[in-house]
């Protein structure tokens, strides 16, 4: 017994390695960029208004607290707030590659908008199935993952007339008015509704697993 504890201390400490190692990547791709677009004079309030820089933000503390936690042996962030994080940067992801990646990305840096937008929603995914969630993760508290995308649509559509400025293509009712607002906002909210279930399901899975995997361990 003493023995898987040291290991499991140890394996603690590599994993909490590896997410600070990543936070600390985030964090300083999302400072270049900010660095870069102030130098460019653009507005750092317009910046931190895109969903995927408020995604990559929250995830970046969780992996730094998380990172550090993990490092001293103690125990990480709640599992519910890593799995939030982990929905917002597979959402960030999957639209990107779906609805984003075709435009250009002005002012963004190449390495950039590779960190955020293609490595780290993978990486934060791969977080989840790898360490899965202490308990199980019920439903009705993974709602609670989908108030922050809530809050920022009409966050996004009172301050765009305001500032003349929209994040997001499809949330820019300018040119194709608000029909189009709607039927992406509706796309978006099912898409967030689908893969929060399939993180949900995911984790719970994996963490059946490890739980077999340790009782095994135990009897041996």
């Amino acid at each position: 017994m003493p023995e898987q504890q040291s290991l499991g201390r140890a394996t603690s400490g590599v994993v909490g390695a590896i997410r600070f190692a990543f936070g600390a990547l985030t964090a300083v791709a999302l400072g270049v960029q900010a660095y870069h677009s102030a130098s460019e004079g653009r507005s750092l309030a317009n910046f931190f208004s895109y969903f995927t820089i408020l995604s990559n933000c929250s995830m970046t503390v969780v992996l730094l607290v998380g990172g550090v936690l993990g490092m001293a042996g103690r125990r990480g962030v709640p599992d519910l707030l890593r799995g939030a994080v982990t929905l917002y940067m597979a959402i960030t992801g999957i639209v990107y590659a779906v609805a984003l990646a075709q435009y250009e990305a002005l002012g963004t840096i190449p390495w950039v908008n590779d960190v955020v937008h293609r490595l780290m929603p993978v990486v934060i995914f791969i977080d989840w199935l790898a360490v899965p969630p202490r308990r199980p993760v019920r439903w009705t508290q993974a709602l609670w993952w989908l108030a922050f995308p809530l809050l920022y649509l009409p966050y996004t559509l009172i301050r765009g007339p305001i500032v003349d400025w929209y994040p997001y293509p499809f949330l820019d009712p300018r040119e194709k008015g608000y029909g189009h607002v709607v039927i992406s906002s509706l796309v978006i909210t099912l898409t967030f509704l689908g893969v929060g279930v399939l993180l949900v399901w995911a984790g719970n899975l994996f963490r059946e697993r490890r739980v077999v995997q340790m009782a095994h361990a135990d009897k041996g």
